[in-house]
């Protein structure tokens, strides 16, 4: 017994010997005010930051320099909105007949190293087959590269509604999917299908609350939940620590969303004032992803890059996104950084940051969007956010001030994720 016991006495202090790092700072936005320090030291032991310093410290034995004095330094972003599983293409509706899991996951891989190298950090994936389960543990066992992954495994729908498996197959192939498969009818399913989500390892809930643009369905924005259904998988979530979110693109199918307790509204084209309201009430988040509604529009105009039946939602609906986010903003509703990747190409997230700021908001505030606002909204407060004593070490530099030129987002420089540099050019 004693040799065991002499093994973990060691591991215990194994950290005494680890490597420092410094981060020898020019700028930096630690996001806790609209401040822009400069001339700082960043200490990190292990994937922590221990301490932040004035000035530029000295080498000493066992510390590692890095130096980022032309550069302005930030926490790692997050993307609220993204489908990690999958990217847009022409072919995208027959791969879902033609690849397998192992296919999917292999090209995925290069999705989660995109965004990571992006500057995203941590990302909630909102929907897929539950390959995006594999993927957050295969990066969470430093098996392939990407962003730390809060998923929802497979989204939650109605029968017929935006998220059922099965639509737009021919009839020997619908079946009747139910809870198991994300398919829900009643209070009672909602709990079933909550509960077979955790059990599949996800770690947030998602709602289609109405029709979607990209499913192969007529309806584009129609409510499809009702406020019961909602309170119950809502109060299921809570249940197991979940935080939820809707996708929602009509006023009707956001209003019983919120009212049934949703954590955050996605994309919310058709948001109505009456929504404006009872969400900043209610702390409700909006996740606006204004970047895929510009995407779909674009390529709903390409023949044949999509289905029919989507071509209509497309134009209609994609090119609204920007102009409802104006509105929330005015309006005063709480913003958290969101781009669904996945629908547009992965990579691309930052974006997201200038099509926030053409549509009426500071560049700070889109900083502060994809930092404190997502952490908050994701619970992870504690850890993720801000540059401070006892934050993990996720770290992200441009070099110029994004502040001043918020298109530099789009060409991230300098990425560290749990005190692991990952990029650095």
């Amino acid at each position: 017994m004693k040799y065991p016991l002499i093994l973990a006495i060691l591991f215990s202090f194994s950290w005494l010997g680890a490597q420092t790092t410094y981060l020898h700072c020019g700028h930096a936005y630690d996001m806790k005010d609209n401040k822009k320090k400069k001339e700082i030291t960043i200490i990190i032991e292990q994937n922590r930051i221990k301490s932040i310093e004035n000035g530029y410290l000295e080498e000493k034995e066992n510390v590692k320099i890095i130096d980022l004095k032309d550069y302005t330094v930030m926490p790692g972003l997050m993307d609220m909105h993204v489908h990690i599983e999958h990217e847009s293409s022409p072919n995208r509706y027959l791969e879902r007949f033609t690849k397998n899991d192992a296919d999917i996951a292999l090209q995925a891989s290069q999705y989660c190293e995109r965004t990571l190298m992006a500057g995203f950090t941590t990302v909630r994936d909102l929907g897929g087959t539950g390959v995006n389960v594999s993927l957050k543990n295969a990066i969470n066992a430093g098996h392939i590269a990407g962003p730390r992954i809060y998923t929802s495994e497979k989204s939650l729908a109605t029968t017929g509604g935006h998220a059922d498996p099965s639509n737009g197959v021919r009839k020997e192939l619908k079946g009747d999917p139910g809870p198991a498969e994300g398919v829900i009818n009643s209070v009672e399913d909602a709990y079933k299908a909550v509960r077979q989500r955790y059990k599949n390892g996800a770690d947030v809930i998602k709602i289609t609350a109405t029709g979607g643009v990209l499913s192969v369905a007529k309806d584009g924005s129609g409510p499809q939940f009702t406020v019961e259904e909602v309170q119950a998988v809502v109060n299921a979530a809570n249940d197991y620590g979940m935080v939820t979110a809707a996708h929602a693109h009509g006023a009707e199918g956001m209003k019983r969303a919120v009212l049934g307790g949703i954590h955050s509204i996605e994309h919310g084209t058709y948001m109505s004032e009456e929504v404006m309201k009872l969400m900043v009430e209610r702390g409700t988040y909006y996740v606006p992803t204004i970047i895929a509604g510009k995407f779909v529009a674009e390529k709903a105009a390409q023949p044949g890059y999509y289905p029919s039946i989507i071509v209509p939602k497309a134009l209609a609906i994609g090119p609204q996104i920007q102009e409802t986010f104006s509105k929330a903003v005015k309006y005063g509703v709480k913003i958290a950084f969101g781009t669904d990747s996945g629908v547009s190409y992965h990579g691309d997230n930052g974006k997201e940051f200038g099509y926030m700021v053409e549509a009426g908001m500071s560049p700070y505030d889109a900083l502060y969007s994809a930092t404190v606002s997502a952490s908050d909204l994701l619970r992870v407060s504690d850890d993720y956010g801000t540059l401070e004593a006892g934050k993990m070490a996720d770290i992200v530099a441009v070099k110029g001030d994004p502040v001043e030129d918020i298109s530099l987002m789009e060409n991230v420089q300098f990425v560290m994720k749990d005190g692991k540099v990952y990029k650095n050019q």
